[in-house]
């Protein structure tokens, strides 16, 4: 077990920490479920920079890792549809959730006719992460029963990686796209 999937691996057991703080009933469960978060985000950069530099890509890890990520930005949009319960959060959370679904057939499927490399990650999607983990760490922090300028700044970031989301999707169909529409079976 190499230590990029050591770190992939802590930031699935991450996921119910979050779950279980979020829910406590103290105060300071949102900066602790922020700070979580924050981790997990932090080891989804690392694992791939310890990946990249020590030579540890394997297999196991190239699965693991977008799953984790997945997850992990899924179950804290869940977590926050909830405190932020109005269609203007709801929105960019289903685009976000709904595009992961949709990318990660398409790659599946493209995978699959051998064109993988026709929907791999591009400098986009990284940016498109960035701002969305930026989002949530942000509204993870800030309680929403006392909402802050905070709040207008995760939504406001929420928005732009909902926007980005939504155009790399685009991009990812226009891609696949005449295979997508191929009448040949492969």
């Amino acid at each position: 077990m190499t230590l990029a999937n050591q770190l992939t691996l802590l930031r699935i057991l991450l996921i119910p920490l979050l779950v279980v703080v979020f829910y406590l009933p103290y105060e300071w469960r949102f900066s602790v479920s922020s700070m979580i978060f924050l981790l997990a985000a932090i080891t989804d950069w690392l694992d791939g920079w310890v990946a990249r530099t020590y030579d540890q890509s394997t297999p196991f890890g190239a699965f693991l890792d977008p799953v984790a990520d997945k997850l992990m930005v899924a179950v804290a949009l869940v977590l926050l549809v909830e405190v932020h319960a109005t269609p203007l959060f709801a929105v960019p959370a289903v685009i976000i959730i709904g595009r992961e679904i949709v990318i990660s057939a398409l790659r599946e499927w493209m995978a699959e006719l051998g064109k993988r490399a026709s929907v791999a990650v591009s400098m986009l999607g990284k940016v498109k992460t960035t701002l969305q983990m930026t989002s949530i760490v942000v509204l993870l922090f800030d309680n929403p029963a006392e909402p802050s300028f905070l709040t207008t700044i995760g939504y406001i970031t929420l928005y732009i990686a909902a926007l980005l989301t939504l155009w790399s999707m685009i991009i990812y169909l226009k891609a696949a796209w005449p295979d997508l529409m191929s009448e040949k079976e492969e």
